[in-house]
This record gives C-alpha cells, sequence and structure tokens, in this order.
C-alpha cells in the first residue's frame, strides 16, 4: 500500500499552493455573477482552473509516489531524447497514414516490432520530441505515459498517437533492446459507473491492448500493482474534510465585494 501521508500532503500542498498564486478571472460576467453571487461565481473560475493544472500539481506527483515503490524507478516529465533515424521517421508517417484513412486498424504489437526493426536504419534526425510526463521502468520494460484529461478531443488525438510513436523511436534509438510501452493514463472515468467509450480512441489506440489506454482504477492499480483506487479516493475526502474550514475562508472573502 502506497504511504497515505505522502499523498495527503501532495494534494494539501497543491491546494495551498492554489490558494496562494489563485487570482479570479478579470472576465465580466455581469448577468451570472448577479444570478449566482460572486462567491459562486468565485468558486467556479476556483475549479475550472485548479482542474486544468491536477496533472501537473497533482495527478503526477502522486503517480511517482505510487510508482516508484513498484517500479525500478519512477519520474515526471522525462525527456527521451530529440533524435531518431530516417528509417524511423519514415516507418511513422507510413502508419500515421494508414491509421488516418482507415487502410489498417491500430495494432499495439506490430507497430512497436516496425519500430523495433527501423530503430537503428538511416541517418540521425533530430526533432522536438515533448517530454514524457511518466517514465517507469522495471527491468529491460519502460513504460512511457501520456496522462490526459478525461475526454481529450478528436482534433488533437492524430497528434498524440505521433508523439507515442516518435517517443518510442526515439527512446529504441538509444536502448534498442528496450521493450516498449507505450501508453495513455486517464486519472478516472467520467462515464462511470458505465464503461469509458470516448469515441475520440477509434482508430489510433490499439483498445484490444488492455495496457495501452488506462483509465481509472486500472491505470492507479497498475502503479502501485494493487487495488488502491478506493483508498486514494478516500485521501482526497480526508483533505478536503481537514481543508473546509480553509477553503471556506477563501471564498467568504468574495462575498463583501
Amino acid at each position: 500500500m502506497f504511504n497515505i501521508a505522502v499523498i495527503e500532503a501532495i494534494i494539501t500542498t497543491a491546494l495551498q499552493d492554489k490558494f496562494r498564486t489563485y487570482k479570479p478571472e478579470t472576465t465580466s460576467m455581469p448577468f451570472h455573477t448577479r444570478l449566482l453571487g460572486r462567491d459562486r461565481m468565485a468558486l467556479y473560475s476556483f475549479i475550472h482552473s485548479i482542474s486544468t493544472n491536477f496533472g501537473m500539481a497533482i495527478f503526477e506527483k502522486i503517480a511517482v509516489a505510487i510508482a516508484k515503490d513498484n517500479f525500478d524507478s519512477a519520474a515526471s516529465q522525462q525527456s527521451v531524447g530529440n533524435k531518431l533515424t530516417m528509417g524511423s521517421q519514415a516507418a511513422i508517417t507510413t502508419i500515421m497514414n494508414q491509421l488516418s484513412s482507415g487502410e489498417i486498424d491500430p495494432n499495439h504489437a506490430a507497430e512497436m516490432a516496425i519500430l523495433h526493426e527501423t530503430a537503428q536504419v538511416g541517418a540521425i534526425v533530430t526533432k522536438k520530441i515533448r517530454d514524457v510526463d511518466l517514465l517507469l521502468t522495471r527491468g529491460n520494460t519502460r513504460f512511457l505515459i501520456d496522462l490526459k484529461t478525461a475526454k481529450p478531443n478528436l482534433a488533437n488525438f492524430e497528434g498524440y498517437k505521433q508523439m507515442m510513436l516518435e517517443w518510442t523511436a526515439a527512446t529504441l534509438r538509444e536502448h534498442p533492446d528496450a521493450d516498449v510501452r507505450t501508453i495513455i493514463a486517464i486519472p478516472y472515468n467520467p462515464y462511470e459507473p458505465k464503461p469509458y467509450v470516448r469515441w475520440t480512441i477509434k482508430g489510433m489506440l490499439d483498445i484490444k491492448d488492455q495496457s495501452q489506454l488506462m483509465v481509472g482504477s486500472q491505470f492507479w492499480d497498475f502503479l502501485a500493482g494493487e487495488a488502491i483506487y478506493d483508498e486514494l479516493l478516500a485521501c482526497f475526502e480526508r483533505v478536503g474534510i481537514r481543508m473546509r474550514p480553509e477553503i471556506d475562508n477563501y471564498f467568504n472573502r468574495f462575498l463583501s465585494k
């Protein structure tokens, strides 16, 4: 089981930091404000703001804290380098074109095999490659995890797929014998108790491969190596209860404005 005190400290610190640095939106919404009240509008703005930075401020830190006891190493915002071969670049272009046109269905194992074959083929190409949100290692296996919001949009999903292929190619160029696993992780299922059926993943992720898309409890339990999702939710609840007076005091100041 993960260290509960460490997880709750991460949540508490993130919320307190937000209170210190947050400034409500300056956009005037006179009808909404008069209907709902300035305090409720401030709360709405705060919730929207903290939701957008839950990833790096909270989820990534918690993920590292949980995973470090179950993997050889765990770190967030890690570079995989900025170089891949022309062979890999050509292979990625072909895969993306075939997926986009519907010529092939996504097949994670087949894609990895192609990138293994091309990782050392051709001249070196330098590319700007985004850092990995969460990098885990266990033996020869490297897990490259991209943390997404609960409802990633279609407009960006082809870009996500290409990024994952580039992560793999850059990693295999430096570690040709590595077993690379790319994962899209979504911290919670917004459709619960129904299964996650976000249509935007269709055609880009191999959803038959249960390890390529991890949602909610599947992701957190994977990090810990045991079922911990309910206890993780309980950590958030306990912090919320303890900090309720501080939260109320913060928003009460908007009542007099």
